[in-house]
């Protein structure tokens, strides 16, 4: 049976993935910052079916432990099949409102982190015959957005990494889907960083009319059982990577238009 390590699994797409996985049977590692939640999330995957499920906290903005966690989670049920590098901090500030300590904060959760989670698993994953890595991305990583410059730039940086390993490794059985959102009800609003590092605290409009985070494991699940390249997650606001892809010029008119909250 399958292994499936989720970061960002206490809330959200992650513990939406998380259900999905188990009621297949899978066995799952889950990592976020909270164990308490992550408890909860484990006791409702066994009841959905899991054939095994641990837990493993861990706060990804601290790159020094990295190494040692990836080498347990690949150690907990002898190997990973699918690791899903879904985990992310948001910001709701303009740049000038933005630091570089927020903006460091930031890449090292959404960029620097999922990049040392593959550089620990890719190798292992090789030398076992393959294996499937997700990670979540954004509309945003396709286009600048306002109030995300941090944000929008580490989901950008995902592409350029991710593209490239896929590139060179697709030989040894390695695939890469990036699973990107639109309006998806989590609650990445909520903990975003606003002005002076402080949490915004709030749903944003937009995003509370959004698709329910179960709606979209229905699509996410399937689309890295497949070996997707991408999958879109969302609905009208997706047509903005279209726009983007065939008239940048009019995609960035519109894109001073948004109302980012």
């Amino acid at each position: 049976m399958r292994t499936v390590w989720i970061t960002g699994a206490s809330s959200g797409i992650g513990e939406a993935c998380a259900y999905r996985y188990a009621a297949q049977g899978c066995k799952l590692v889950l990592t976020s910052s909270s164990r308490e939640k992550l408890e909860a999330v484990a006791d409702r995957c066994r009841r959905e079916g899991a054939s095994g499920v641990r837990v493993l906290p861990y706060d990804l903005s601290e790159p020094a432990g990295i190494k040692l966690l990836s080498r347990e989670a690949w150690d907990t049920f002898g190997g990973i099949d699918i690791l899903f590098c879904n985990a992310g901090i948001s910001q709701r500030t303009r740049v000038e409102d933005t630091p570089l300590p927020m903006v460091r904060k930031i890449m090292e959760v959404n960029f620097f982190a999922p990049v040392a989670l593959a550089e620990a698993i890719l190798p292992l994953m090789t030398d076992n015959g393959g294996g499937r890595i997700a990670v979540t991305t954004s509309i945003a990583g396709r286009f600048g957005f306002p109030l995300r410059c941090a944000y929008s730039a580490s989901k950008h940086a995902l592409y350029g990494f991710f593209e490239t390993l896929r590139a060179e490794n697709h030989d040894k059985g390695i695939s890469v889907t990036f699973v990107c959102p639109g309006r998806v009800r989590t609650d990445i609003s909520i903990n975003a960083l606003d002005k002076g590092g402080v949490r915004h605290g709030k749903m944003d409009p937009g995003q509370d009319k959004g698709l329910s985070p179960e709606k979209a494991a229905r699509i996410i699940v399937p689309a890295i059982e497949k070996r997707k390249n991408e999958v879109l997650v969302g609905s009208s606001e997706l047509m903005m990577v279209y726009v983007k892809r065939f008239f940048p010029d009019i995609c960035a008119r519109l894109v001073k238009k948004i109302k980012a909250v």
